[in-house]
């Protein structure tokens, strides 16, 4: 059975599909029609699926500082601070490809870059990363 957040979500696809349909009324043959809101539901419950994905990895990613253990800092802590260093941009497409495991035109659709960009601001801050934790001071707290 659908949770209540689930049914009010297929209820907003649904009427989305349906608005499509209906701003394309002029060109989608009524034979067709039927068809056309089956494909536009499933395209737009891809596009919001990989949208929920992509928010809820973000909001997982917790922003601590780094906090020793008796001397020996956590390699996640310390990975974690050096991706909060990052512009926003950097570390989203960090995330995306070595992260979530996107192609470079995958991270390009979700993020509105081309791959070109994509693979420019991950060479950029993988450069920052590799930095950042190659640093003594940083991993040493």
């Amino acid at each position: 059975m659908l949770k209540f957040a689930d049914q009010e979500t297929a209820k907003d696809i649904v009427q989305d599909c349906f608005e499509k349909l209906w701003l394309k009324r002029e060109t989608v043959e009524g034979n067709k029609a039927k068809s056309y809101l089956f494909t536009a539901a499933y395209n737009t419950m891809i596009d919001k699926k990989r949208k929920d994905k992509r928010m809820d990895f973000v909001e997982t990613i917790p922003s601590h500082s780094i906090s020793s253990n008796l001397g020996n800092p956590d390699l996640q802590e310390i990975l974690h601070t050096a991706l909060n260093t990052l512009p926003e941009i950097q570390k989203t497409v960090v995330i995306l490809r070595d992260y979530e495991g996107y192609s470079y035109e995958e991270v390009g659709e979700i993020t509105g870059l081309n791959a070109s960009q994509v693979k420019v601001y991950i060479f950029r801050a993988r450069v920052t990363l590799k930095n950042h934790i190659g640093s003594i001071a940083n991993v040493l707290g």
